[in-house]
Order: C-alpha cells, then sequence, then structure tokens
C-alpha cells in the first residue's frame, strides 16, 4: 500500500509541473543581393572589400563554398526562391526587357518567352510559412509583378508588411533620395522596425537590396576609402565604387544583426546572406564569365546561414546547393507542410545545416533558353565535380568542365570524354523534357549579323524595376 502511495505521490507531482512550451519555429531573415558575386566579400576570400560585419556572422555559421543563383540573372532566381520551383516550372526565364524581345536582329534563334510575373496559383515561400503563424515582410525589389498592390504583388502573394523603395522617396534605380539617405539604410530601418514590432511572435523577413547593381552611386567618403586602397594594389577587380557600396551594405548587415541580439534574438533566428546571380565577369575571375552565363562566374554566389539549426559554426561546406534549396528549407525548420501538388525541385539544407557532408540528390540543372548581355540560351547540368552545358545555337554544342580540377572551364572535356557528355546530355535533355523546358531551336528569320545589340550601363536588365518588375 505504502508503495502505490508513494507511485501517486510521484505521479501527482508531476502533473504538477506544467509542461514545457514548445519552442517556436525560428524568425528568419533572408537578406538577397542584386549582382553581387562570389567573392566580392570578405568570408569569401575579398582582402579589398572590407565586410566585417558579413564575416562575424560567417564566424558564427555556415559558408557555402559551392552555392549558386537558380538562374544567371535577377527575376528568375527571385522566382525560385519564391516558389522553390526551377525555371521551366515557373515559367520566369529572364528579365523582360523590352528592347530584348525574343526575335531580335541580333539573335541567331528565336529565343523562349518569358513570364513577367509569378502565377498566383504558386503558393509562396510566404504563404507556406503563414500555416506555422509567421509575420511576413518585404523590403526591397520585388521583379516579379507589375504594380504596387495586386495579386502579383508582395502583398498579394503572402507578405503582410511591404516596403518598396518608391515608398521611402527613392526613384527608379537611385542608390540616394532628394535628402540624401542612403537605400540601404533606410530599408535597413524599416526591417529593424518590423523586427521590433513582431518580436513577440515568429517573423520572415526577405530583404532584396538594389544594391549592389551598377551603375554605382557610393558615398563620397567610403568611395575616396578604397581609391586611396586601390592605388597600393593591381587588380582589375577591386573597384572602389563597387567596394564602397558593399561596405554599405555590410554596415546594414550589421545594425540588423546587432539589433536581433539587443531583442535577445540571436538564439531564434536564421539569418540567410545571397544573391541572385553572379557578378559582371569584370569581378569573377577566376570563374569564367558573368551575369547573364551558365558559366560559374554567372551563377556562383556568396552563401552564409547562421543560427538554428547551425551545427558547426564558423566552418565551411562544399556541398553544391542552390536558391531552389531555401524554401524547403525554410519549410522543414519551420514544421510547416509542404504545398500539396506543387513539386519543390530544392533540397532542404536541413541535413548539412545539422553537421552532415551530403544531400539526396546528385544533380543541380539550369536553363536559360534566353538572350542577356553576351549571353546565348543555354542549359546546364551538375553532377558531382562535372559540369555540362548546352548551348542551344549551332544545333545544342556541349562544353563538359571538371570543376574541381578546372574551376575557371577553360579546359573542355566533351571531346575527350565522350562517354560522359553523352550520358550526362542525356539527363539533362530528360531533365528538361521532364520540366516542361522551353527549348528555343527554330532559327530567328530576322536575325541580322550586322545589327548592334542593346548598350549601356543596364544592358543585362532593361527596364527593370522594384515596384513592377
Amino acid at each position: 500500500m505504502r508503495f502505490v502511495l508513494i507511485l501517486l505521490a510521484g505521479v501527482l507531482s508531476a502533473a504538477a509541473v506544467p509542461a514545457a512550451e514548445p519552442r517556436r519555429p525560428p524568425n528568419v531573415v533572408l537578406i538577397l543581393m542584386d549582382d553581387m558575386g562570389w567573392r566580392d566579400v570578405g568570408f569569401m576570400g575579398n582582402t579589398f572589400v572590407e565586410t566585417p560585419n558579413l564575416d562575424r556572422l560567417a564566424k558564427r555559421g555556415l559558408v557555402f563554398t559551392q552555392a549558386y543563383a537558380s538562374a544567371p540573372n535577377c527575376a528568375p532566381t527571385r522566382a525560385c526562391l519564391m516558389s522553390g520551383q526551377v525555371t521551366p516550372r515557373h515559367g520566369i526565364y529572364t528579365v523582360v526587357d523590352p528592347r530584348q524581345p525574343p526575335g531580335s536582329p541580333w539573335h541567331k534563334l528565336t529565343a523562349a518567352d518569358s513570364r513577367s510575373e509569378l502565377a498566383t496559383e504558386v503558393v509562396t515561400l510566404p504563404e507556406a510559412l503563414k500555416s506555422r503563424g509567421y509575420a511576413s515582410a518585404f523590403f526591397g525589389m520585388w521583379n516579379l509583378g507589375r504594380g504596387r498592390i495586386g495579386p502579383v504583388t508582395p502583398g498579394g502573394q503572402g507578405f503582410d508588411t511591404v516596403v518598396f523603395p518608391e515608398n521611402l522617396g527613392f526613384a527608379k534605380d537611385a542608390y540616394f533620395d532628394a535628402d540624401g539617405n542612403q537605400l540601404s539604410d533606410r530599408l535597413g530601418d524599416e526591417v529593424l522596425a518590423f523586427i521590433e514590432r513582431q518580436r513577440g511572435s515568429p517573423f520572415f523577413v526577405y530583404l532584396a537590396d538594389h544594391a549592389i547593381h551598377a551603375p554605382y552611386e557610393p558615398e563620397p567618403h567610403l568611395l575616396a576609402k578604397y581609391e586611396k586602397k586601390a592605388a597600393t594594389a593591381n587588380d582589375r577587380r577591386n573597384d572602389p565604387a563597387q567596394a564602397a557600396t558593399i561596405e554599405a551594405v555590410d554596415r546594414n548587415v550589421g545594425r540588423i544583426v546587432e539589433r536581433l541580439a539587443k531583442l535577445g534574438l540571436t538564439d531564434d533566428t536564421l539569418v540567410i546572406f545571397t544573391s541572385d546571380n553572379g557578378g559582371t565577369s569584370q569581378y569573377t575571375s577566376p570563374l569564367r564569365g558573368g551575369k547573364g552565363e551558365l558559366y560559374e562566374g554567372g551563377i556562383r554566389v556568396p552563401l552564409v546561414v547562421a543560427g538554428p539549426p547551425v551545427a558547426k559554426p564558423g566552418t565551411t561546406c562544399d556541398v553544391p546547393v542552390a536558391s531552389i534549396d531555401i524554401y524547403p528549407t525554410l519549410v522543414a525548420l519551420a514544421g510547416a507542410t509542404p504545398p500539396a501538388g506543387q513539386p519543390l525541385d530544392g533540397a532542404s539544407l536541413v541535413p548539412v545545416l545539422r553537421g552532415g557532408d551530403a544531400l539526396p540528390r546528385t544533380q543541380l540543372f539550369w536553363h536559360f533558353p534566353c538572350y542577356v548581355g553576351r549571353a546565348t540560351p543555354s542549359s546546364a547540368v551538375r553532377e558531382g565535380d562535372y559540369k555540362l552545358v548546352e548551348f542551344f545555337e549551332g544545333g545544342g554544342r556541349l562544353e563538359l568542365y571538371d570543376l574541381a580540377k578546372d574551376p575557371g572551364e577553360s579546359r573542355d572535356l566533351a571531346a575527350s570524354m565522350p562517354e560522359r557528355t553523352m550520358a550526362m546530355a542525356k539527363h539533362l535533355r530528360d531533365w528538361q523534357r521532364s520540366t516542361g523546358a522551353a527549348i528555343p531551336h527554330q532559327a530567328n528569320p530576322s536575325y541580322d549579323p550586322k545589327s548592334d545589340r542593346p548598350r549601356g550601363g543596364r544592358q543585362f536588365e532593361g527596364m527593370k524595376g522594384r515596384g513592377g518588375r
């Protein structure tokens, strides 16, 4: 009898202790830069640009040394982020530029048409997180639908709070307003205010700054600082105007991280920093190519992830990852349910964040059936250390590279490794068929080899607008 009473007492005592509250889903701050190449920050080895705040973030996070944008220019990568899908599924292949429509006289082939809006049927990342109580906010450049309000704008696609640069008094593509305020600073102000308001519940911040897109408009004191540094170095990649623009970004990343710490949210917040595509070719050496191309310089980007559940802070990971992986990663960490009937092409990065060294996939794919800048329509697949690029002009020319031995893609192995080339080409074409990829193959009847393509500082993305495109 005494034994039974002791057991009952123990049960009653345990019942009297309230159960521990389940840990809430992590906050998320996703920072997407515009045109920042793979080596444009200190934690990726740049010794000219000073990025102390990003470098500190990297020291408490995980740096992915082989991270990729899911497309080589702006709009398609942003669509991949918001949908978790590769470009053939959402149909946004490039920034729609009225100066370079399919059938332009400098195009040998009739390029594929690209959507300019993310379909409203797509369950976007903020919509997927709503089921877990997230308040979502967008700041900066959308580029996935025209207008400030409506179904294809951020507010129509799941964001509760929307702040375009125009809302803050900035003209299109301007780095400064009429009062001398810098855009990165003002966007940072709005992010801080949102975090303050939402600190008691899970939040998702998507900060898509205009920086570091050319033409630059650097702060004079930072420009002078880097002009002085450049005078003692002999490296064409060292651009004082670009470096000054990057340091302004770094300053505001530091402000966000510091505010999270002040509010006691550091351990509850995942901070992700990356870019929408590779840099321009001036800055990407020793990688080949730049923005608009499927060579490494056009799609390799910086990526650091800090916060829960990073198991080994201050380390690097050489597993190839891409923008499409962010959606399934955040859904998994939030404990949300993936959207029914919507294929997610990315892989959750949770296993490698928790210390693993592999993901359950063997391939990454890209499809860019358009003309932009110097680039021609192409498609690519990476399998292990090998990467195959298919160029649609000339009947589908193939190039094969061993990225482990030749990251600069200077030695085409297609002729010397025909079996691997053909096997990877089959995998690529099977993927193209399975995703419904648009393949340009018809000769352009308007092609004129003597015609000139558009020139100018915005030739790669044309009429890109933050509120509408």
